[in-house]
């Protein structure tokens, strides 16, 4: 007799889903801050890099329960390094523990959302004055490596692309800093700011626009080399792409956006299981980015 579906748990076939390069530059957030590439990782870095992907692209759910028999069957492991691989999700703030209800995926809330941003903001100012004071012309050639890219994103509506350039354009600003405090601390955000950024687009993607008129004034500021114009150009950004996040929350939109971009993900693809009860999950499908922490 086959067992009954326990309420509210997630259709976990997309965790055998071929990556996409948003899922692959939340491996690299995740597994460079454990000093592990794709191949060596452990089983439960693997499992967690995997499901933080599908989380970020909404593929499970906010709210949805998450239990370890489950995945364990999907990904024909264990239950030991699903647990441990739910462990490394609540650390990144993608999934928290409840008393009775075990692990669920993180419903952010307008002020959850407030108050990383201002972390956020601060960090990113004194981040990009030292990188102002010190390497101008590298921060130019980061904007100028990635602002065409970010534009076709925005001009073509989409979001997974939109999201995905930001994040990589952060990133980058990130490795300039050579992993001070500062960036490492930056790092440490990047992943739920990814998922904002997601969430408010896809909400609403007219909003892409706004955001991208922003970065354009980011960007012409650094190439006129005046910091105290890109430091209040870079706090509009952010504010711009705090408010975006916070108004897709309060009104409730993005559940039903989010599903139909995920809906759109599934169809495209169909899952292939692991050959072993003991294998890790099917390994990253490398695509053109390469992605590091944040976003």
């Amino acid at each position: 007799m086959a067992r009954k579906k326990t309420s509210n748990t997630p259709d976990l076939s997309s965790l055998l889903l071929p990556q996409t390069p948003i899922m692959v530059a939340v491996e690299h957030a995740i597994l460079r801050r454990h000093e592990w590439s794709s191949a060596s990782a452990p089983v439960a870095e693997q499992i967690a890099v995997r499901l933080a992907g599908v989380i970020t692209l909404d593929l499970i759910h906010a709210g949805q329960r998450l239990l370890e028999t489950e995945i364990g069957e999907v990904l024909r492991v264990s239950r030991a390094p699903v647990r441990e691989a739910l462990r490394i999700l609540e650390r990144e703030r993608l999934v928290e523990f409840r008393p009775r209800r075990g692990a669920l995926v993180t419903e952010p809330g307008a002020k959850d959302i407030a108050d990383i941003y201002v972390v956020r903001i601060a960090l990113f100012k004194i981040l990009l004055r030292q990188l102002m004071e010190r390497r101008p012309a590298d921060l130019e050639a980061v904007f100028d490596r990635h602002m065409p890219a970010l534009a076709k994103a925005s001009e073509q509506g989409s979001v997974d692309d939109y999201a995905l350039e930001s994040f990589l354009l952060n990133m980058d600003m990130l490795k300039l800093s050579e992993g001070g405090l500062i960036a490492d601390m930056l790092a440490s955000i990047s992943l739920r700011i990814l998922r904002y950024v997601r969430l408010a687009h896809a909400a609403d993607p007219s909003r892409m626009a706004t955001t991208m008129k922003s970065w354009r004034a980011l960007h012409r500021a650094v190439a006129r080399r005046d910091v105290e114009e890109v430091l209040a150009t870079a706090t509009r950004r952010i504010e711009v792409s705090r408010d975006s996040a916070v108004q897709a929350v309060a009104e409730g939109q993005a559940p039903a956006a989010l599903s139909g971009t995920a809906a759109s993900t599934r169809a495209r693809s169909q899952p292939s299981a692991p050959s072993r009860k003991s294998s890790a999950p099917p390994a990253s499908r490398r695509r053109k980015a390469t992605a590091e922490p944040a976003s």
